[in-house]
């Protein structure tokens, strides 16, 4: 709204202009879209869902009872920032769509007494990923840089949308799964976000930059900016309420929006290979347990037995002596970790959650430039 009416308001008063300059909308639109949900949470948190706990994890007894949902009232607060400080698109408002179907759709799993069966989300999360990924490429051929190419490579919309959407599917998840200790997900989240933001007006949006370090220039890049800025903005208002001890749970609803958030700024730099670098930590704590997953059912299907020791040995003091199939080393070992991984530094190595919080900000602050840096170089 602002940079449409600027060029009428400049007239009544000359700084107005400035809400034509991209660095003071990426401004503006953080600060008040912070502002907002720092008012709005305390008003309208006593009408979200209560948390109902989820016993595999180590923290849900903190958890439970607690207003969970968060996303349902931080996504009206994302849309208005944008519709005051975001220059008009199309485009931009087919992914502002997106974020609020992936924000439903974890909602609607928050306040079900019943959590969603894994296949229910599965599906859905691949629903909001091919939509967002085809509102990037709209049915055309896309070119995108890559490690070790000097030159963009081209690639047909199908092929694309595969790549892209499964981009956004791990960033979906991993966020969720990181989504178990007071201010982890969303710390780690707003890091990536303004990582991001940066690289796409500092580079990405920026002729000199993007040339001089091969990646390929894109005029709406300072644009893309200014909407991970404004969704950056939202998460740092709503951390307010969630650092340790918490008042507020962001829910699925926040981590599914969050976490395609953050896919969409890997796809808008035009690199979808760049979630590795600038989010390394999450894609640790919670893709690790989503490959632990896979592997077991890959050995269970094999006719391993894949169940824990404990299982084991209860079902032995039951008079159970069945395995189930063969033993399998892997699974045991599997089983010995935790994850995601900030259950396991919980339980197994006896971090408190500050620690945990800070140990995994920490790591997460050192590994994004360096990693930054080498993805942009090595071409």
């Amino acid at each position: 709204m602002f940079p449409l009416l600027a060029p009428y308001l400049e007239k009544i008063w000359g700084p107005f202009r400035l809400f034509q300059s991209h660095m003071m909308l990426i401004g503006m639109g953080t600060v008040f879209a912070a502002l907002l949900v720092f008012f709005l949470i305390p008003v309208m948190r006593k009408h979200l869902p209560l948390d109902r706990g989820r016993p595999f994890t180590t923290t849900f007894t903190e958890a439970q009872g607690k207003p969970t949902g968060a996303g349902l009232l931080l996504t009206p607060a994302f849309l208005l920032s944008l519709f005051l400080f975001q220059p008009l698109g199309i485009r931009v408002w087919q992914i502002a769509a997106c974020l609020v179907l992936a924000m439903f759709c974890g909602y609607l799993d928050d306040r079900s007494q019943d959590s969603w069966h894994e296949n229910r989300k599965l599906l859905l999360d691949l629903l909001v990923a091919g939509a967002t990924a085809l509102a990037f490429c709209q049915g055309q051929t896309v070119a995108i840089w890559v490690p070790l190419f000097s030159d963009p490579v081209s690639l047909p919309a199908w092929l694309y949308l595969i790549i892209a959407g499964m981009v956004l599917m791990i960033a979906i998840n991993t966020t969720n799964c990181s989504d178990g200790v007071d201010g982890l997900a969303g710390t780690l989240t707003l890091m990536s976000l303004f990582y991001m933001g940066g690289f796409l007006y500092v580079v990405v949006g920026h002729a000199g930059v993007a040339d001089y370090l091969l990646v390929p220039h894109n005029e709406q890049g300072a644009e893309w900016a200014i909407l991970i800025f404004t969704g950056a903005g939202v998460l740092a208002g709503y951390l307010w309420y969630n650092a340790e001890p918490s008042s507020v749970l962001m829910g699925d609803a926040g981590s599914r929006f969050f976490g395609l958030l953050v896919g969409v700024a890997v796809l808008a730099s035009g690199n979808p290979f760049l979630i590795v670098s600038i989010a390394p930590i999450v894609l640790l704590n919670g893709g690790t347990g989503l490959v632990k997953l896979l592997i077991l059912r890959g050995l269970r299907k094999l006719g391993f037995d894949v169940r824990s020791p404990e299982i084991v040995a209860e079902s032995k003091r039951n008079g159970d002596f069945g395995d189930n199939g063969r033993h399998s080393r892997l699974a045991v070992y599997l089983h010995s970790i935790r994850f995601p991984l900030h259950d396991h530094c919980l339980k197994n190595l006896g971090w408190s959650k500050t620690q945990v919080l800070v140990r995994f900000f920490l790591l997460q602050t050192f590994l994004i430039p360096i990693l930054l840096g080498l993805l942009v170089k090595l071409r």
